[in-house]
This record gives structure tokens, C-alpha cells and sequence, in this order.
């Protein structure tokens, strides 16, 4: 299967991607079809240098049936080339790796809180066990039945004998 991806160049922590066609089996930075464009994660994003694509390859390529890695598309996004995929769920993400830890401790401070909300219902589910009662003992009288039977087995031996 085709793929529109990126094949990463440059050098250590400065890197710089090429955006080519290549083939799904092929290594990342590996044999490519064709160079369609390239990508530089360090610049602004509001340069126009950051992201560099021929529209009119793209097109071509899709048409063929080459499918774009998530990155790719998200890149085609932002150049208007096609819609935007979905934003996946990581709230994480979104917070600042300095930030986290305060939302960690806030977090542990919400069950806190949580717990004392928990308390009314704990009392509600004390209620229901009363009204099960009766279906308690009901299943008790059931076994009594069967013991009987269960004794009338073991005589119907010693009668035999």
C-alpha cells in the first residue's frame, strides 16, 4: 500500500522531514517514490517555510490510492489540502508538562470531596438489603425442602437392606 509520510533528515535535535510517497513495507527514512514536499518542525508556525507541499502531487497521489500517515493528514489539514482529521482524547496533552503536577494534586483533592458525596448514597444502599429480606427468606425455606428429600434417600436404602 502507497503512503504519504514522513522520511526524517537532519541532524541530532534539529531534525527536518521530507513528506514523500512511499511504500507501506519500506523502512521510514528508506527508499521512497517521490519527494513531494518537506516539513521543519522548528520554525514558527505561522512561516510559510514550515511547511512546504506540492497540492498538485498530493492530489495525484490520493487519486492512486496512497494513504496519508495521521501527521501527514494533520499537515494537508492546516494547508487546507483535505479536512481535518479527528482530534484524538489525551487531556494530558493539553496541560504543560510543569502544570501537570498541580492537576495531579487537584485531582487527589476531588475524591476528597467526592467521598463526602458518596456518603448519602452508601445510606441508600443500606436501605435496599432490608427490602431483600424477605427474598432471603424465602431461599431459606426452599433448602429446608430439599432435606427432607435428601433424608428420605438415605432411608429407602436401609429399608433395601
Amino acid at each position: 500500500m502507497l503512503r504519504i509520510r514522513l522520511s526524517m533528515g537532519g541532524v541530532r535535535k534539529r531534525p527536518i522531514y521530507k513528506i514523500v510517497i512511499a511504500d507501506g513495507r519500506y523502512p521510514r527514512d528508506g527508499k521512497f517514490i517521490e519527494k513531494i514536499g518537506s516539513y521543519n518542525p522548528l520554525l514558527p508556525k505561522d512561516k510559510k517555510e514550515r511547511i512546504k507541499i506540492e497540492a498538485e502531487r498530493v492530489k495525484y497521489w490520493m487519486s492512486k490510492g496512497a494513504q496519508p500517515t495521521l501527521r501527514v493528514s494533520r499537515l494537508l489539514g492546516e494547508l487546507q489540502i483535505m479536512p481535518m482529521p479527528k482530534p484524538g482524547n489525551n487531556p494530558q496533552k493539553a496541560i504543560p508538562k510543569k502544570d501537570r503536577k498541580k492537576s495531579a494534586e487537584e485531582t487527589k483533592e476531588a475524591p476528597k470531596t467526592e467521598g463526602k458525596k458518596e456518603e448519602p448514597k452508601a445510606e441508600a444502599k443500606k436501605e435496599e438489603p432490608k427490602k431483600e429480606q424477605p427474598k432471603a427468606e424465602a431461599k431459606k425455606e426452599e433448602p429446608k425442602k430439599e432435606q427432607p428429600k435428601a433424608e428420605a434417600k438415605k432411608e429407602e436404602p436401609k429399608d433395601k437392606k
